[in-house]
């Protein structure tokens, strides 16, 4: 395939993928590449260019991704032979995304021609300190920019661990299955304190998955979907949205709000 153009599809939580997108775009640009940047939430995988090389972007999540994420993958139209390539931004480990993914596009026509995981900050549970999560983010972008020039040469790899994938990817659908549950939504139920909110609606542009309405009364509703990427907590800016899925409260938020939505 003449590489000229890239359809960069990708999803960002909290902000380490877009980051790392941005630089690959940067990167591809610098080399006379044109990118197209879409967001998943908002593309429709049917009307994928198959012309272009394709690029996937988003983050872990219980060694995995988020469910929306694997729908827009499932749902890409048959190819005959596009080029594509995913990155992906996670605070530890995957092993449920790599392998897998590759088998499904392999069946529906694509090349798999690289994939590559990057090691950034921790946005829940254990937020570390300024300094760590800079380095971090410093040694990430490298990474990000050294994959995007070994994809123009055309050295990247997208490989596979057979069992061990696919053990850890059956492993993490199960995870992602009890995050749907009622009885979780209700335990993990993510609701609007009324005393701090403003109504700003901040919450509700956010959500990938339109799981937040402003209801009459102003204030955001919860329609018990949620997949727990954790917009809606980390960008709130009255911190009006507690976040009972992290000890202490607080996310590491990479980039801004309006930064996310464009």
């Amino acid at each position: 395939m003449d590489l000229k153009t890239i359809d960069f599809y990708y999803f960002s939580g909290t902000g380490n993928t877009l980051l790392v997108v941005k630089k690959m775009q940067e990167t591809f640009k610098e080399n006379g590449i044109d990118v197209n940047m879409h967001r998943i939430e908002n593309s429709d995988p049917e009307k994928v260019n198959l012309n272009n090389m394709i690029g996937l972007g988003f983050p872990v999540a219980e060694l995995s991704t988020y469910e929306f994420v694997w729908e827009f993958i499932n749902s890409l139209p048959q190819s005959e032979g596009t080029e594509i390539f995913m990155v992906d931004t996670l605070g530890g480990i995957s092993g449920g995304i790599v392998g897998h993914m590759r088998e499904i596009l392999k069946k529906k026509g694509y090349v798999p021609i690289g994939a590559k995981e990057i090691i950034m900050p921790v946005n829940i549970f254990y937020i570390q300190d300024e300094e760590i999560n800079k380095d971090k983010v410093e040694k990430g972008l490298i990474e990000a920019e050294e994959y995007a020039v070994n994809i123009i040469n055309g050295k990247a790899e997208w490989g596979k661990i057979p069992v061990i994938s696919d053990a850890l990817y059956y492993t993490s659908l199960l995870g992602l299955k009890i995050t749907e549950t009622r009885l979780n939504q209700k335990l993990l139920y993510l609701a609007a304190d009324k005393e701090k909110c403003n109504k700003c609606g901040t919450c509700a542009k956010l959500c990938p998955i339109a799981n937040i309405k402003m209801g009459e009364d102003g204030y955001p509703e919860n329609l018990m979907h949620c997949q727990y990427c954790l917009r809606c907590t980390s960008f709130c800016p009255k911190e009006a949205i507690p976040c009972k899925i992290n000890y202490n409260g607080k996310t590491y938020l990479a980039v801004k709000a309006n930064e996310i939505l464009i």
